[in-house]
């Protein structure tokens, strides 16, 4: 899939861009020593087998340049967000890995999730975390595995966000004006705009992923965005809206944050408790029930880098669209990816098709069927091959 900044033209895009930048300097600018960032570390990344496994999942690998997508994340918010800001929160089994991938960052940063519950869980720990530290932090929260471009344009957007969260106690999700009619995002629908000179609006609706034809209708109404999972909110306020709308969530947490001593919630209450946590997505169990929540456009390049298929978009292609980062040789062959790690491969004769080599796996596939990847890990078991999970 390709990565899009979304406006039609250059001008319509510096236009914006230059209105969001006015919003942020209109806007009280929040201080960063008030500036937090949650960066959501535990998914598996099935769809990227067999790179991807239960022990190093794809926000732990190397898939837009020589750093991990998690790495590029955090560096992307240095200068801008304190680095002791930062909490990551990880699956039990990746806290090490995570700590020996990123400099800078303690063991106190990185929350290990005894057990996966979905986003709200997540997001509700890590916001009882800041709160503790801050009373009064404004919070950005970000996926480890998606990819973000032009970083000033980020920065400018980031900004704005944090004081349109901060000012006006409101629930703010980013939207990208999508160029392509995907059916594999969630849309947010747009309604009025939230006050003169600023880009932000009120979101009219959330809706799902849709069928080709109503994303189509989407793109030509101009009225949809691209759900890109990015938040920016007071730690307070989100607090506040799970309590509302996730009463069950809140007082789980409230259980842990009784253990808290000397600042830490100890492992053994987080074990105890997590498990029992509601498992829901922040989207479904607060966003599309909370009366509080504001879209402001993304002019920065954003993609959620969701198969193997979105890769080739990244990686160096010959004319006949053929991606590979490894020694290639493509004989009457197009619209190929190959993923190798160094290991030569020639093409002969075929199109459209993945290759991707771990070593001790090897995925042949129909670019059409990426998507289709998240199934491998579940049939691997039952194949006797549970190994290369």
């Amino acid at each position: 899939m390709t990565i899009r900044s979304e406006g039609s033209a250059a001008a319509t895009k510096a236009a914006q861009r230059g209105r969001v930048l006015a919003s942020a300097k209109r806007e009280r600018v929040v201080e960063q020593s008030r500036r937090f960032a949650v960066i959501m570390a535990g998914g598996s990344g099935t769809r990227f087998w067999p790179w991807s496994r239960e022990a190093r999942p794809k926000q732990l690998l190397q898939l837009t340049t020589d750093r991990s997508m998690l790495a590029e994340t955090v560096g992307r918010l240095e200068g801008f967000v304190p680095k002791r800001n930062i909490l990551i929160v990880v699956g039990l089994k990746h806290r090490r890995q995570v700590l020996a991938e990123l400099s800078g960052i303690d063991a106190g940063q990185v929350l290990a999730e005894p057990v996966g519950r979905n986003t709200a869980a997540c997001i509700g720990w890590a916001t009882s975390e800041i709160l503790s530290r801050c009373a009064d932090a404004v919070t950005a929260v970000f996926s480890a595995d998606h990819l973000v471009g032009d970083r000033k344009a980020f920065l400018r957007d980031l900004e704005a966000a944090y004081a349109l969260a901060d000012r006006r106690r409101c629930l703010v999700t980013f939207g990208v004006a999508p160029g392509t009619p995907e059916t594999g995002y969630g849309y947010i629908k747009a309604g009025r705009a939230l006050e003169r000179g600023s880009t932000a609006c009120e979101v009219a609706a959330f809706v799902e992923k849709p069928n080709p034809a109503t994303a189509r209708r989407y793109v030509a109404s101009g009225k949809y965005f691209w759900n890109a999972g990015i938040f920016v909110w007071r730690a307070d306020v989100i607090a506040e809206e799970i309590a509302r709308h996730l009463p069950a969530l809140a007082a789980g947490l409230d259980r842990m944050n009784k253990h808290r001593r000397r600042g830490v919630v100890p492992a053994a209450a987080v074990e105890r408790a997590y498990g029992g946590l509601p498992a829901i997505s922040i989207d479904y169990g607060v966003l599309e029930k909370s009366d509080r929540v504001a879209m402001l456009p993304a002019s920065f390049p954003w993609s959620d880098i969701g198969s193997w298929d979105a890769v080739s978009a990244l990686w160096p292609a010959d004319r006949n669209g053929n991606s590979s980062r490894d020694p290639m040789l493509a004989i009457e062959a197009s619209g190929n990816l190959v993923a190798t790690r160094g290991k030569p491969v020639v093409l002969l004769g075929v199109d459209g098709i993945v290759v991707v080599d771990a070593g001790d796996a090897l995925l042949v596939c129909d670019r059409k069927r990426c998507q289709d990847v998240k199934m491998v890990s579940g049939l691997l078991e039952k194949a006797g091959l549970g190994n290369l999970r």
